[in-house]
C-alpha cells in the first residue's frame, strides 16, 4: 500500500489552482508506487488536509486513515465553519481506521504530534504549503523541514497561507498551486 500523509494550511485564496496541484500530487505518487492502493494518512484538520483526503478517497480502492490529536468532541470546536465540521465528520465516517493520540500539555503539542506521526508512518508527503517557516508549533513548515531531514518523498503544492495573526488568506500569485516533487 501506499501510505499518502498529508500537512498543510488550513485558509485558502483560488482554491481551484491548489487542488489541480493536489490532483498532480497524487498522479505522481500513483506512478511512484504504481499497483499499490492509496492510503490518506491524514488529521482532518480544515484545509489542506480534509482537500487532501476527498481527493485520495476519490481514486478507486483508496482507504482513509486518520489520526486524532484530540478527542473528536474537543477536536471539532477548532473548525470554523458548519460546513467545515460537516466535511470532518463524513470523511471520520469514510475511515477504515482512527487513531487517537494520546492526550499532551496542549492544543500545538498534540498537533505537533499528530504532524510526527504522519511523517513516521507514510510513504509520500503531500504539503499544501508557502514554503514560510511554521507560524506556531507543529506548523506546516516544521513539518516540511522534517520530511526533507528523512529524504521522505515530498509534493509541495504551492499555496498561500494567511496573514499571522489572521484569518486573511494570501495567494503566491503566479506560482499559487504549481507543484515540485523532491525525493521521487
Amino acid at each position: 500500500m501506499a501510505i499518502i500523509g498529508v500537512t498543510g494550511h488550513r485558509i485558502f485564496t483560488e482554491i481551484e489552482k491548489i487542488e489541480a496541484g493536489v490532483e498532480q500530487a497524487i498522479d505522481r505518487i500513483e506512478k511512484a508506487f504504481p499497483r499499490e492502493p492509496l492510503i490518506c494518512l491524514s488529521a482532518l484538520a480544515e484545509g489542506a488536509d480534509t482537500m487532501v483526503a476527498r481527493k485520495v478517497m476519490a481514486r478507486a480502492g483508496a482507504r482513509l486513515k486518520v489520526i486524532l490529536p484530540l478527542p473528536e468532541y474537543d477536536y471539532i470546536a477548532d473548525f470554523r465553519s458548519r460546513e467545515s465540521r460537516e466535511d470532518f465528520l463524513s470523511l471520520l465516517g469514510q475511515a477504515a481506521e482512527v487513531i487517537r493520540l494520546p492526550a499532551l500539555a496542549s492544543r500545538d503539542e498534540a498537533y505537533q504530534a499528530a504532524g510526527f506521526y504522519v511523517l513516521d508512518h507514510c510513504d509520500a508527503l503531500i504539503a499544501v504549503w508557502d514554503g514560510q517557516g511554521a507560524q506556531g508549533q507543529g506548523g506546516t513548515g516544521e513539518m516540511v523541514v522534517r520530511a526533507r531531514l528523512k529524504k521522505l518523498p515530498l509534493a509541495w503544492v504551492k499555496a498561500g497561507n494567511r496573514k499571522p495573526g489572521t484569518e486573511k488568506a494570501t495567494s503566491l500569485g503566479e506560482e499559487q498551486g504549481e507543484v515540485v516533487f523532491e525525493n521521487f
